[in-house]
């Protein structure tokens, strides 16, 4: 149950199956994959050479019917941070690999004379096969491909173009119930590594596969639906997100001034309206067709925050459309039309890009004089040069730091080298300290405090409510759970007992949260052997001494404060 290895040597093509160690065996998700890199990759790796390794992990509940617990989990040391990196995202991945038994995938090594693989998993054991058919296709090109080959039911873990060519915003995406390839663990450029590796896609066909239920079978069943019991007790599980999704968030991060508008120059867009939850779950109902903005990402999930957006046409243009995306490609660009940011969102997934990252560098572009801040047709053209690699695609795709440098702009709102999603720290102080102090760079996946009923504004508290939440947030991508479960959940000791239960050992949430605490402290000391010290556990110098005008602070939290 869930006790598989998969070693890839890429360099000899050989594909091993090995037990997981007794010393692995409560580590799954964020935790498995930083401890995997921890242990067996050199903080001075070149994150594009051979000695780094990819790790896919899913998480402990992954296959087994409780919601929003199918997360995969991908890590290694990331060629955009010089740091180790985890990112994770929903889909079918992870469900697939828990029916196979497969708790992680380590890919080492690099492919010879340039030639591309594909890696096929299913209840046999696992081999690489050529995948030069596959070579610079983009990502819904290989998706269909690769349904054509093997089916429409496997899962597909999968790079674009970007990957390929080893550019640092690339991600690396996989599919979702519907087919849909747009499921990304898209920050830190673990797509390059991947693509360093010559590996272009990973096939899981669970075909046959017998997978083995939970050990204490009435108990388990018994708290997985008192899960979803919650979920539908919670308005905000309930009501909110499976009809406006994530971005429901926008409203709120525009009323308190922590909306980042056109380059993080101001905390409030004039154009919200036509882009919040509201205008997205209106436009997707009236168009109809293949449209709907209530849609589950993986198997099981009772929340359903994702949705499928249309064109006029009722055709589908891209799923999901998300929060972060409509905040860094819309407002911080200036762009009020959702159908514009759609169809960036689209180009970016196809071309295998982190739509964050892209965003923050289409902003610093327009800062630069490039093309104007709202300039739609200006930001498309741009993004459409990615995929024709000439020298505007390449310094976008190289991300918001390189797009500083090369444009000669010094307000680049990055930590780490990872560009900054769509919470102004200014305004929302908790994860600005999540910014700045996470070893993951500028990412508010890493512990975001905007939920918390705090003023964000306000200096005092901030420090302790981004220690917690780093905390909560390391131990349910520990566990490959949603952190939009973390609204209904009102027990964490939960947890502790769907595990328990499942594998028919005791473990207690403080075992749990142990282990989320060590992952924490084995990353962070990973980053300081690559050299990343507490003077990177900064904000970019701009934060701290423009005010933002909405919230009228500036990012105050001392360094002594952070050091905590």
């Amino acid at each position: 149950m869930l006790d598989i290895i998969i070693r890839v040597n890429m360099s000899s093509l050989e594909v091993t199956m090995e037990k997981l160690p007794e010393g692995y065996r409560n580590l799954s998700g964020r935790g498995l994959t930083s401890r995997v890199v921890v242990d067996e990759v050199n903080p001075g790796a070149d994150p594009l050479g051979p000695r780094n390794k990819l790790v896919l992990a899913c998480g402990l509940l992954a296959d087994s019917g409780v919601s929003s617990s199918g997360r995969l989990s991908v890590g290694a040391k990331s060629p955009l941070t010089g740091g180790i990196k985890e990112s994770n995202a929903g889909g079918i991945a992870a469900y697939k690999m828990a029916r196979l038994g497969i708790r992680a995938i380590i890919v080492e090594g690099m492919s010879q004379n340039g030639h591309q693989h594909v890696l096929v998993l299913d209840k046999n054991g696992g081999s690489l096969r050529p995948g030069g058919d596959l070579s610079m296709l983009g990502v819904y090109d290989k998706a269909q491909r690769i349904y054509d080959q093997y089916g429409k039911k496997v899962g597909a873990v999968i790079i674009g173009p970007a990957g390929e060519r080893r550019q640092v915003t690339a991600g690396i995406t996989n599919n979702d119930p519907s087919g849909h390839p747009g499921r990304y663990c898209g920050r830190g450029g673990l797509g390059a590594v991947m693509g360093s590796k010559g590996l272009l896609a990973v096939i899981l066909d669970d075909t046959g596969a017998s997978p083995v239920g939970p050990v204490r079978r009435d108990q388990f069943l018994s708290r997985a639906k008192q899960i979803a019991r919650w979920i539908k007790e919670t308005p905000q599980t309930a009501e909110v997100f499976p009809k406006y999704g994530t971005a429901s968030m926008l409203d709120t991060t525009d009323a308190i001034g922590g909306l980042p508008t056109r380059n993080f120059s101001t905390g409030t867009f004039e154009g919200a309206e036509k882009i919040n939850g509201y205008a997205l779950h209106n436009t997707i109902v009236a168009r109809g067709g293949q449209g709907t903005p209530t849609h589950s990402c993986m198997p099981g999930c009772h929340i359903k925050c994702s949705n499928v957006f249309p064109g006029r046409d009722g055709n589908a243009v891209v799923s999901p459309l998300e929060y972060e995306t409509i905040g860094m490609v819309g407002a911080n660009c200036g762009i009020d039309d959702l159908d514009v940011i759609a169809r960036i969102n689209y180009l970016c997934n196809d071309y295998g890009v982190d739509t964050i990252e892209v965003g923050c560098a289409l902003a610093v572009a327009m800062e630069a004089g490039l093309m104007p801040f709202g300039d739609s047709g200006a930001a498309l053209a741009a993004v459409e040069e990615m995929a024709k690699d000439t020298f505007l695609g390449k310094i976008i795709a190289s991300g918001v730091v390189t797009a500083g440098r090369v444009l000669g702009v010094q307000r680049v709102p990055a930590v780490k080298g990872q560009g900054m999603p769509a919470y102004d720290p200014r305004a929302v102080k908790g994860t600005g300290v999540t910014y700045a102090t996470s070893p993951m760079g500028a990412d508010h996946t890493a512990g975001n405090t905007v939920r918390l009923n705090i003023r964000h504004s306000q200096r005092e508290g901030q420090v302790r409510a981004s220690r917690d939440a780093q905390l909560g947030i390391a131990l349910m991508d520990c566990l490959g759970l949603c952190v939009m479960l973390v609204t209904a959940l009102k027990d964490r000791g939960l947890l502790a007992e769907l595990v328990s239960s499942r594998f028919g050992r005791n473990v207690t949430l403080e075992v749990l949260l142990d282990m989320a605490r060590e992952t924490l402290d084995i990353e962070r000391a990973f980053n300081r052997g690559a050299g990343l010290t507490a003077a990177h556990d900064r904000l970019p110098e701009f934060f701290y001494h423009e005010t933002n005008p909405v919230s009228g602070t500036v990012f105050d939290i001392n360094r002594e404060d952070l050091e905590q």
